[in-house]
């Protein structure tokens, strides 16, 4: 009777550790955090997202405001076009707010953050951001590091 209580506990913690495993996948795979279609979208043309991806954050002030909705490549302006979802409580953007894309840490993930302007009129459901930034990319900056240097020698 003592072994089988023994193994009911296992069984549990098991059944309790499977669970919380799932929670985690879930919280860094971004798949919690999906709205439930309350809000609005905003459009940005990057010239370089680098690694950006669908579902990364959108922040500003370092508070996460929404997620990419999607990430689309436009032929005739050779242009990434990004669309935000952004939650409706935070529904007033000026007219002339950025959008850069950074990235968390050293080797992190990229998101998007949000800069605002100074404009009296605010953002609206499909609206497009004039004012953007694209990512830095390393391979690029380093290339340019290499080449000034070879150059002055």
């Amino acid at each position: 009777m003592n072994s089988r209580t023994v193994e009911v506990l296992v069984g549990l913690f098991v059944l309790l550790f499977l669970a919380a495993m799932f929670v985690l996948a879930m919280r860094v795979s971004n798949l919690t955090s999906l709205s439930g279609g309350d809000g609005y979208t905003l459009v940005a043309r990057f010239e370089n997202i680098g690694g950006l991806k669908p579902r990364a954050p959108v922040s500003a002030s370092g508070v996460r405001i929404g997620q990419v909705e999607s990430i689309s490549y436009d032929p005739e302006s050779f242009q990434a076009n990004v669309v935000l979802s952004i939650d409706e409580k935070f529904d007033e953007f000026p007219l002339d707010t950025s959008a850069s894309i950074y990235t968390a840490g050293l080797l992190g993930e990229q998101y998007i953050g949000l800069d605002p302007g100074a404009e009296e009129d605010f953002l609206a459901d499909g609206d497009e951001l004039t004012y953007t930034q694209s990512a830095l990319v390393l391979e690029r900056l380093i290339g340019q590091v290499l080449f000034s240097r070879s150059g002055g020698d």
